[in-house]
């Protein structure tokens, strides 16, 4: 069950040594998948961040028309600040898939994951293209899931199923979790019908409330990639509600896996704000609570303070009485009334599942920021991620 589980596309995995990984010099590190049709539609998110690495300029350019036949992807290099000469290794690379597949470069995505300013060796990369190409199969979504890894212990893979069509997903990410949108690449293949325009507008709802909620670190990557390709081989076409709800679980699971396998970390955390004034206002207060490391590091040390949570509440534009605010951690309202609430010592932190709601009493909307606590774990593996 993988990206080829749907109808009309086709992937491989391959090593084409990128990865500096001493425990597996044979590592998985280049993907392709490639969309066989009959239909094309496809559609695109990047980064938010202003410092964007080279494939992610490319492949802005590629999406534009809503045409999009197939995804390189390589791992061991981000290919980001690396000058016009990686730039000219992105388009190389694209052109080298388009002379294989038989289709133009400019319908080509291309992703890149790794350490920043590190020029990836062309020829080698060029390699891995051939073989990449060699190797698709109606099989291979397995393999190219596992290529894209970096710091990932585990591949992330989703496939949902509806009536006679379904979507499959894969993602990588670890670390540099957060908005917009987390550190990831994730490729999503469907065999429905689903016109460009219609698939724009559900990915950007389903990466809303999804991928949009993750903040790990408070980290924003040079490279996030979200694309979503249809190949209407089912020959179904599905309402545009149906199809949303279908892609918002894929990206919902595949967000949940990236959480679940966040460097070093002990514990998930999902922060529910509710009756803030706007939805705008509940994602605030929650991401405000999300990147505290006192608090992150309260629950590393499986401490329910929830004094930190208020302290994180404050320091938003939301709408609130700070006199009266109401926090709960795993169901025990510890905090009522911006007071002490129920007894912390009745909550027990030590399972891996936590979480906090907050009650702001100024409205019906509601959110929820998915985070991790900050461990000695976390702070070894980023030290010592170059080497």
């Amino acid at each position: 069950m993988s990206i080829t589980t749907p109808a009309g596309f086709v992937a491989a995995g391959v090593h084409c040594g990128l990865k500096n990984n001493k425990d597996n010099p044979a590592a998985l590190d280049l993907a392709l998948v490639v969309n066989q049709g009959p239909h094309f539609d496809s559609a695109s998110v990047f980064t938010a961040n202003r410092c964007k690495a080279n494939p992610v300029l490319w492949s802005e350019q590629v999406v534009k028309d809503g045409v999009v036949k197939a995804v390189v992807l390589n791992s061991g290099g981000a290919n980001c600040y690396t000058g016009s000469e990686g730039f000219q290794t992105t388009h190389e690379v694209a052109e080298r898939v388009a002379s294989h597949v038989g289709i133009g470069a400019i319908d080509v995505v291309v992703c890149s994951t790794g350490l920043i300013g590190l020029r990836n060796d062309r020829p080698t990369l060029l390699a891995g293209v051939d073989a990449a190409h060699a190797a698709l199969s109606a099989d291979g979504g397995d393999d190219a899931a596992h290529a894209i890894m970096t710091t990932d212990s585990v591949s992330k893979q989703v496939v949902v199923t509806r009536d006679g069509w379904s979507i499959g997903g894969m993602a990588k990410g670890a670390g540099m979790l957060a908005p917009q949108l987390a550190t990831m690449l994730v490729v999503i293949t469907t065999d429905a019908v689903v016109p460009a325009v219609e698939l724009d507008a559900a990915l950007r709802a389903s990466t809303r409330v999804s991928f949009d909620r993750l903040d790990s670190d408070g980290c924003m990557s040079t490279n996030d990639t979200v694309t979503v390709m249809a190949s209407g081989a089912s020959g179904v076409t599905p309402s545009a509600e149906e199809f949303t709800a279908a892609l918002t679980e894929v990206c919902s699971s595949l967000a949940m896996q990236l959480l679940a396998d966040a460097e070093g970390a002990d514990h998930e955390i999902a922060i529910t704000t509710v009756n803030a004034a706007t939805e705008d206002d509940a994602v605030e207060v929650g991401r405000s609570v999300a990147r505290s490391n006192l608090f992150k590091a309260a629950v590393f040390g499986n401490d329910p303070n929830w004094g930190r949570v208020l302290a994180s509440i404050g320091t938003t534009n939301a709408a609130f009485d700070p006199a009266d605010l109401d926090v709960a951690m795993n169901g025990v309202w510890v905090c009522r009334s911006s007071g002490p609430g129920e007894d912390p010592a009745t909550i027990d932190l030590k399972p891996r599942h936590v979480t906090v709601t907050i009650d702001l009493k100024s409205g019906d909307a509601e959110a929820t920021v998915w985070t991790n606590d900050l461990t000695h774990a976390y702070v070894h593996e980023n030290s010592a991620y170059s080497s």
